[in-house]
């Protein structure tokens, strides 16, 4: 069976930034690394949903929210897959940092904290989140 080329990567020396994971046609897959694997803690599942609605409502609500394609949490819980049609890389990097600001500074009523607008939305947290943005 084929490894999947994302598997072949060596996790024990890959450290926390923004990797371009693969680039099929116009689509490009980010790898926004958040923790260190195998050093660091995961993130948890109430961190990750949080991140998840904000960034997305972000870059979706911005002038080419329409080449959002997904953004979303890897399996292993260390960082998120955002992945862009037809956009430069320069333009995807600073949207990133700009939706992250938007994280980092976020007060107001939270976009999907009811139940009818999330699966799990009690999971949905703002006060942890808002440190590990800063950081990030």
């Amino acid at each position: 069976m084929k490894t999947i080329p994302s598997f072949q990567i060596d996790h024990n020396i890959l450290k926390k930034g923004i990797y371009i994971s693969r680039i099929d046609d116009d689509i490009t897959t980010y790898d926004l690394r958040m923790r260190e694997p195998n050093r660091e803690t995961v993130m948890t599942n109430a961190a990750m949903h949080t991140i998840e609605h904000l960034f997305a409502t972000y870059v979706r609500n911005t002038e080419f929210g329409d080449n959002i394609i997904y953004f979303g949490p890897m399996g292993c819980r260390t960082g998120f897959y955002f992945l862009t049609r037809s956009l430069s890389d320069g333009y995807s990097i600073n949207l990133i940092k700009e939706a992250f600001q938007y994280i980092a500074d976020f007060w107001a009523l939270f976009p999907v904290h009811h139940r009818r607008n999330a699966a799990t939305a009690l999971t949905i947290i703002l006060h942890r989140r808002k440190k590990r943005q800063k950081h990030f």
